[in-house]
């Protein structure tokens, strides 16, 4: 499966794939800030505002592609608008959909944003997810260090509350 980074363009002509990815993520349980049911419509309107900020230059995006062409997962950098805080970002919504879980693609994407990180200069790294979940054993797993569990959080997509762990990552400058 292929890994490539999307501009806004891209992204809004391929808005309504990933908003399918979007509903899946969201039907199969993972708490990506959505409740559940998510309609096509508002996660395809979801994913066109991405568009805007990728425009911007706050926001990376990266999509794999599964052989038939549609999008199997994403993962995406928010970037910093401070003058402070030009050294980091935060990492966002990872998703594969259920029909490639399991292969490695999750972990293929959370290489890709961090490689990108390191060659854009950043050395740090931060997100959060939910505690107890899939995702949280694949950042644990990749290196990734917890810093600390707020109770309550958010609501997972059947609007229950839910604790997130939030998870760092140093990253060494890339070589020049």
């Amino acid at each position: 499966m292929r890994v490539r980074r999307w501009d806004a363009e891209r992204i809004r002509r391929g808005s309504d794939g990933l908003a399918l990815l979007l509903a899946d993520t969201v039907a199969g349980g993972a708490s990506v800030g959505f409740l559940a049911p998510l309609t096509p419509a508002a996660a395809d309107a979801w994913w066109r505002e991405r568009a805007g900020a990728v425009a911007a230059g706050r926001l990376d995006v990266w999509v794999a592609v599964d052989d038939t062409g549609r999008p199997a997962g994403t993962v995406s950098l928010a970037l910093p608008d401070k003058p402070n805080s030009g050294h980091r970002a935060e990492l966002v919504k990872l998703m594969v959909h259920r029909r490639a879980r399991g292969a490695g693609l999750g972990r293929l994407l959370l290489a890709t944003a961090e490689r990108a990180a390191a060659a854009a200069g950043l050395t740090l790294l931060h997100l959060d997810t939910e505690t107890g979940s899939p995702a949280e054993r694949l950042y644990r797993s990749a290196g990734w260090t917890p810093a600390g569990t707020i109770p309550d959080y958010a609501a997972n997509p059947a609007g229950e509350l839910r604790p997130t762990t939030l998870y760092y990552k140093r990253l060494a400058p890339a070589a020049r």
